[in-house]
């Protein structure tokens, strides 16, 4: 046999083994998804009592990740969608929409009636159809001890015109997956990978489907040659002559019982079509071998469209694995990829060219002196520095080692030094190193939003917004800082440990106190049993136990089994006790 025939015939076993493992994930997750079902239900009750667009003016949003973040078509505005937060305790997962006024620096939060459910690590498209749309597909909601998955296989789009969310039913669309990406190309959707996974299995995806934006009907593609290795989270962009190109991204295998092996993939790949974009056309993989500085390995980087025919990456984290622990190098660097050329080159920064001009005229403290003037115009905290090393020899690769409240005060240089640092590191600004962030490019400027980082065992997650012009690539603007020190974060409790795996869905604790308060609001609406002053989960439980198993039963249907109605039951029992006690101690001055 041949070389052809023996890689056919490998490829053809891989399809089965593949084919196997998604059974085999199916048939265990199906189980934890029918649990957290009537919890997304219950939720999706709470939205469905709104019934007019509300749009008011708010603060920033709380801090979060893995969200979406995109660039209105028509207006100078971001659309901010979904996320989630974990507080070392509690995995907060989102719906919520809140835009971005690029020109007044300002947020607003549109609550529109029956959006989608809560959901993080999804994909969102725009098109410019009818007022612009915002398409959304797939991602996953988590049970509060991030144990127990929901991953979604539904499609979205919200309609900017009119500040409506519609939900397209259309039979043949990808599995349940979060960690995928999607791109517009050529009026249909692109679906690349991904991940499903339950509490002891897992499944990774290479397969393509598309959706026509103009049938609303579903595809699924079979391109020829040999293309990217199942993965989630990678780079896709498609290229101005409507090819798209698959980078990086991380999967994981298990070798052993109980062992899995990551890997940080850092191959690249075009998919392209000899005709027009058309369903019937033929898609063909081939494999890019790019020139210039790649990016170094990581995952949970963010990507999007720059200008001058570039795509963009942005942070990530590469984590060292140790004896008993898992050590991350968490980025703030940007690496563009020329789609002219098929080459990679990192972002340097150039400093804003007055103060190069002044430093070159030896006019050093006039320099300074602008460069103290700058930091007034900030707000007095300043913006939020960490301690790092540099372990990147242009400087722009860093390892958090501990966060601080404040502005780190510059070390003393030599003329020489500053000189040097005119390039990459003489801004006085930037976003610190971070994973899984939320990016926009709009009128060739970049917005970078949230994220999260760690140090030690805790996760920091942010909710600043940083800027940059990416055609001149001199600074970095803060438009809404944090200090992300000041964050609540909780230790994991024996007692928590020894509760039941399955717990209650969380939502935004903004947006849960707020539905509370409306239920409580409407005389005709049900009302929870009210925890009394003093009282123990497990008295609350014994006492209003069989409320919350008819309630779990309207939910769940007649047809449910009884165990899992009382797990269900009592999963919201705990989430309702738990919110009552925090709402006591935090009312208490």
């Amino acid at each position: 046999m041949g070389k052809k025939g023996k890689r056919e015939k490998k490829g053809k076993g891989a399809e089965k083994t593949a084919a196997k493992m998604e059974r085999k994930v199916s048939r265990r997750a199906k189980k934890e998804e029918e649990d957290l079902e009537a919890l997304i239900a219950e939720f999706q009750n709470l939205d469905a009592k709104k019934t007019q667009v509300i749009e008011s003016s708010c603060p920033p949003p709380s801090p979060r990740l893995n969200g979406s973040l995109s660039a209105h078509p028509e207006k100078d505005e971001l659309i901010l969608f979904g996320g989630e937060y974990f507080n070392g305790q509690k995995t907060y997962l989102y719906n919520e929409l809140y835009v971005y006024n690029i020109r007044k620096n300002s947020w607003s939060k549109v609550e529109i009636p029956n959006p989608p459910p809560r959901r993080c690590a999804h994909q969102a498209a725009v098109v410019p159809t009818a007022g612009g749309q915002l398409w959304v597909f797939g991602g996953e909601f988590a049970s509060p001890n991030g144990e127990q998955f929901y991953h979604y296989k539904d499609l979205w789009v919200l309609h900017l015109a009119t500040k409506t969310w519609e939900q397209i039913k259309a039979s043949g669309g990808p599995s349940g997956r979060s960690g995928h990406r999607m791109v517009a190309c050529k009026r249909q959707l692109i679906i690349f990978g991904g991940f499903h996974e339950s509490a002891r299995d897992y499944i990774y995806y290479n397969d393509v489907y598309a959706f026509n934006l103009d049938s609303f009907t579903w595809s699924k593609l079979a391109p020829s040659g040999i293309g990217p290795a199942p993965r989630s989270g990678c780079q896709m962009a498609t290229t101005p002559e409507g090819g798209i190109i698959i980078y990086g991204g991380y999967s994981k295998q298990r070798i052993k019982k109980d062992v899995d092996k990551g890997t940080l993939h850092t191959d690249m790949f075009l998919l392209k079509t000899e005709g027009a974009g058309r369903e019937e056309d033929k898609w063909a993989w081939s494999r890019l071998n790019p020139s210039g500085v790649k990016p170094t390995p990581r995952s949970g980087f963010s990507i999007a469209i720059g200008p001058n025919n570039r795509s963009l990456l942005f942070g990530g984290v590469h984590d060292e694995e140790e004896e008993e622990s898992i050590e991350g190098d968490f980025f703030n660097d940007i690496y563009f990829y020329d789609f002219g050329k098929n080459r990679w080159f990192p972002g340097q920064l150039k400093g804003p060219k007055s103060e190069k001009r002044k430093r070159r005229r030896g006019r050093q403290g006039e320099a300074e002196g602008a460069g103290d003037e700058e930091m007034e115009k900030q707000p007095p905290q300043g913006p939020v520095e960490i301690v790092k090393e540099v372990v990147a020899e242009d400087g722009t690769v860093m390892t958090i080692k501990q966060v601080i409240s404040g502005p780190a005060e510059e070390k003393e240089r030599s003329e020489s030094e500053e000189d040097e640092e005119d390039g990459a590191l003489g801004q006085q600004v930037e976003p610190c190193p971070r994973s899984n962030a939320m990016l926009a490019v709009k009128h060739g400027v970049l917005y970078v939003y949230g994220g999260m980082f760690e140090v030690g065992d805790r996760q920091f997650t942010l909710s600043d917004l940083y800027s940059i012009d990416l055609h001149k690539m001199e600074e970095w603007k803060v438009l809404v800082e944090m200090d992300p020190k000041a964050q609540e974060w909780l230790e994991e409790s024996e007692s928590d440990e020894e509760e039941d795996d399955m717990e209650g869905a969380e939502g935004g604790e903004e947006e849960e106190e707020s539905s509370e308060e409306e239920s409580e609001d409407e005389g005709g609406e049900e009302q929870h049993p009210s925890v009394q002053p003093d009282e123990k989960h497990a008295d609350y439980l014994s006492r209003t136990e069989q409320y919350w198993i008819k309630l779990a039963r309207s939910n769940m249907g007649p047809d449910a089994k009884e165990k899992k109605v009382v797990k269900v039951a009592h999963a919201m029992a705990k989430t309702f006790y738990e919110d009552s006690v925090l709402d006591v101690v935090e009312a208490v001055p």
